[in-house]
């Protein structure tokens, strides 16, 4: 049995279908990704707004792979009669040889033979990215490295200019039943936020709060209820210490067409309620149009298509159908390669 949904994920597949994929928000978006054969990614991000500056990232990630079969075991002096695995270390008799973060080798062929002692590890992720902003942005993650179960991520940021420092910590523990998380910001406050969904059989019941260590106070506390199985799900969360309510449903269809809707109403404001509908179509294995429109009268439309493999093109327009002869309308356009 999976673990249940993040609380952010309860209305995961309502506010997707809603709001991504929508390529309006900036006249031009690129993206270019690249893998060396060292296995370290390369991510390339630039962005160009309606108003304000163009914004840009780069990015590189390291994925160490799981290394290990299983536990200990012997292997006789003989290595040439048998077909291992190839390995690059230096044998010495007597003494530890070799030593590499998942697993350790001895030596002793003059007794006993050559000793592989594997402790399986599930690896580390490192992501590095520079901004446009001057910002250099670091993060390592952990995953099942702790604990089974257990995913831990540390976080930083430096500004140069600014002489400016972040550190955060996060924690995510899944189990069959139970999916918790916990973000830590060290420096700033420091301040700490929780959340946790239960499930069962599809029902999610989740709650989330914040907690500023300074001042020794409950910064915000947020809740949710839901249920969600493969073809479609409902979700109604209240955020913002009680006061923004919002109900969503998605459905998927058949394998071309999904759809959904959300409801929102902020108690703190008024009687209104806002309203969003969307609906997704794929014309073929390598294409899909979107639409949706909300109670403001505001309409999107977005295309996808695949042109070959790891070339991909998204155009997207919004209109505002209560003043067709404003300039209120937005449009844009994406390009992603990947190599």
């Amino acid at each position: 049995m999976s673990a249940p949904a993040a609380f952010s994920d309860i209305s995961k597949a309502a506010n997707d279908l809603l709001n991504k994929d929508f390529y309006h928000a900036s006249p031009a978006n690129l993206e270019v990704k690249s893998k060396a054969p060292n296995g370290v990614t390369f991510t390339v991000k630039g962005k160009s707004a309606h108003e304000g500056p163009i914004a840009g990232q780069l990015e590189a990630k390291y994925v160490d792979a799981p290394t290990g079969k299983g536990p200990s075991r012997r292997i006789t002096p003989d290595l040439g009669a048998r077909k291992e695995r190839p390995m690059n270390f230096f044998f010495s008799c007597g003494r530890l040889a070799s030593r590499q973060a998942s697993f350790f080798v001895f030596s002793d062929t003059a007794r006993h033979g050559v000793k592989l002692m594997f402790s399986p590890r599930a690896g580390l992720t490192l992501t590095q990215a520079w901004t446009t902003a001057n910002a250099l942005d670091t993060k390592l993650e952990l995953d099942n490295n702790i604990a089974k179960g257990l995913k831990a991520e540390i976080l930083t940021q430096y500004l140069p200019a600014k002489q400016s420092k972040g550190a955060k910590l996060n924690l995510y523990f899944k189990q069959p039943n139970l999916n918790a998380r916990a973000f830590f910001d060290l420096l700033n406050g420091p301040s700490a936020n929780f959340d946790a969904v239960l499930g069962h059989e599809g029902f999610l019941v989740g709650a989330e709060g914040g907690y500023d260590v300074q001042k020794a106070a409950i910064t915000k506390y947020s809740a949710a209820v839901g249920y969600s199985v493969a073809q479609y799900s409902a979700a109604i969360t209240a955020s913002n210490n009680l006061s923004l309510f919002s109900a969503s449903y998605y459905h998927r269809v058949n394998a071309q067409v999904e759809a959904g809707a959300k409801a929102s109403w902020d108690s703190t404001s008024g009687n209104a309620v806002g309203l969003e509908v969307a609906s997704k179509y794929r014309l073929d294995p390598s294409s899909f149009a979107k639409a949706k429109i909300n109670d403001r009268g505001i309409a999107a439309l977005a295309y996808n298509v695949l042109l070959r493999p790891g070339v991909t093109l998204g155009l997207g327009a919004s209109f505002d159908t209560q003043n067709l002869n404003q300039a209120a309308h937005k449009v844009g356009a994406s390009f992603s390669f990947e190599a």
